[in-house]
C-alpha cells in the first residue's frame, strides 16, 4: 500500500531537471550547426542581405530526399529541446518555445549558408526544419512524463550512478554509437585526424600488416568503451550484459549504415579478418577487465585509447578499405559523412579527457 506522500512526491520528481537531456540537446545543436555549414570553407560576401533567401522563389529542383532530411534532422532537436526546457518551461508552453527556437536556429544557419558557395539557402529548408522541430516537440511533450521522473528515468537511476558527470559519460557512449554510422572508418576506430589535417600517406604494406592494425584498434577501442561503461554502472548491476547490448547495438548501427549507403550485397564488407579478430578479442578482454578495480579500469581504458589513436594516425591507408569505398557514392550523404567523420575524429580525445577526469576523483560517484 502506498504511503500518503507518494502521490504528491511524484509530480516533484517529474519536474526535476535532467542534465542528461540538456547535455544531449547541447550536443545535438552542435551537430546540426556543423552539418548545416559543412564543409566550412570558401566563405565569401555576396553583397546581399543574408536573409535575402526568405523573399526568393522556392527552389526549382527539390528532391524527396532533401525534404525528408530537413524534416528528420530537426525532429530530435524539437524532442530534446522540450526535455531540456523542463522544469522551467513545461506542459503546452514548451511546445511553442521549442518550435520558436528551431525556427531561429534554422533561420540563422540558412543565413550563414548564404556565405558558403557549396550550400544553398532556401526558405523551403526553413519550413521543413520548423515542421521537423514541431513534430519532435509534440513527441517530446508526449514522452516527457515517462522520461523525466517516470519509469525510464527511474530505470536509468537504478542502473547508473547519478550526477551530471555520469550523464556526460552516457552521452559519450551515445556518440560512440553515432560514429559507427561512418563507413569510411575501420571498425570501432576513432581519433583519426588525417582527414582533418592532411591525407594519410605511406609505403605499401603486406595484408597481414593491416589485419594486425585493424585487429588491435578494434579490440583496444572496444575494451575502452566497455571499461568506460563499467565506470558508470552501479554495483550489482549486470554490467557485462549491458556491455553485450552496447556492442550489439554498435554492430546493428554499422550494418544499417552500410545497408543505406551501399548495395545490399556489401552490407558486411566491413567485417574484415582484422575486424573479426578485434571484435572477438575485444569482447573477451573487456569481459575479463571489468573485474579490475575502478582506478585500474580507468587507467587501462585511457592507455588503450591513446595507443589505438596513435596507431590509427601513424598507419598508412588501408588499400582494402579504399577499394571498398569505391562502391560508395556519397551523393546526398556528403554532409552527413563529414559530420560522422568529425565526431569520430574527436571522440577519442574527448573520451580520454573524460577518463582522466573520472580517475582524478579517486572514488566512486555518488549512489544517491
Amino acid at each position: 500500500m502506498q504511503s500518503p506522500t507518494s502521490d504528491s512526491a511524484e509530480p516533484k520528481q517529474a519536474a526535476r531537471a535532467s542534465s542528461l537531456a540538456r547535455i544531449a540537446f547541447a550536443v545535438y545543436v552542435l551537430l546540426i550547426v556543423y552539418a548545416s555549414l559543412y564543409p566550412l570553407e570558401g566563405w565569401r560576401d555576396h553583397g546581399l542581405s543574408p536573409f535575402a533567401y526568405l523573399g526568393s522563389a522556392w527552389p526549382r529542383y527539390v528532391t524527396a530526399f532533401d525534404l525528408t532530411a530537413n524534416v528528420l534532422g530537426y525532429i530530435p532537436y524539437g524532442f530534446l529541446c522540450v526535455l531540456a526546457l523542463q522544469p522551467q518551461v513545461r506542459g503546452l508552453l514548451a511546445f511553442p518555445a521549442a518550435v520558436a527556437s528551431a525556427a531561429l536556429l534554422s533561420l540563422g544557419l540558412e543565413a550563414a549558408q548564404s556565405y558558403l558557395p557549396a550550400r544553398v539557402a532556401t526558405n523551403l529548408d526553413v519550413l521543413c526544419n520548423i515542421a521537423g522541430g514541431a513534430c519532435g516537440a509534440a513527441a517530446g511533450l508526449a514522452a516527457a512524463p515517462a522520461l523525466l521522473g517516470g519509469p525510464l528515468e527511474r530505470l536509468r537511476a537504478k542502473a547508473f550512478f547519478t550526477g551530471a558527470e555520469i550523464d556526460v559519460g552516457l552521452a559519450l557512449l551515445a556518440l560512440w554509437l553515432f560514429t559507427q554510422l561512418n563507413p569510411a572508418t575501420l571498425l570501432f576506430a576513432a581519433g583519426d585526424l588525417r582527414d582533418l589535417l592532411a591525407p594519410g600517406v605511406g609505403r605499401a604494406r603486406a595484408p597481414e600488416f593491416f589485419v594486425a592494425i585493424e585487429g588491435f584498434t578494434a579490440a583496444a577501442n572496444l575494451v575502452s568503451v566497455g571499461l568506460l561503461l563499467s565506470a558508470l554502472v552501479r554495483p550489482g548491476q549486470p554490467v557485462r550484459a549491458m556491455f553485450g547490448v552496447l556492442v550489439l547495438a554498435a554492430l546493428v548501427v554499422k550494418v544499417a549504415a552500410f545497408a543505406i549507403v551501399m548495395h545490399a550485397e556489401n552490407v558486411l564488407v566491413w567485417l574484415t579478418p582484422g575486424a573479426q579478430i578485434g571484435l572477438a578479442g575485444g569482447v573477451l578482454v573487456a569481459l575479463a577487465a571489468i573485474s579490475l578495480p575502478r582506478v585500474a579500469r580507468l587507467a587501462l581504458a585511457a592507455v588503450l585509447i591513446m595507443a589505438a589513436t596513435v596507431l590509427v594516425n601513424l598507419a598508412p591507408p588501408n588499400p582494402y578499405l579504399a577499394a571498398t569505398l569505391k562502391l560508395w557514392q556519397q551523393g546526398n550523404f556528403l554532409n552527413f559523412n563529414g559530420l560522422t567523420r568529425l565526431v569520430s575524429a574527436l571522440w577519442a580525445f574527448i573520451a580520454l579527457g573524460y577518463l582522466i577526469l573520472l580517475a582524478a576523483r579517486r572514488r566512486e560517484p555518488s549512489v544517491n
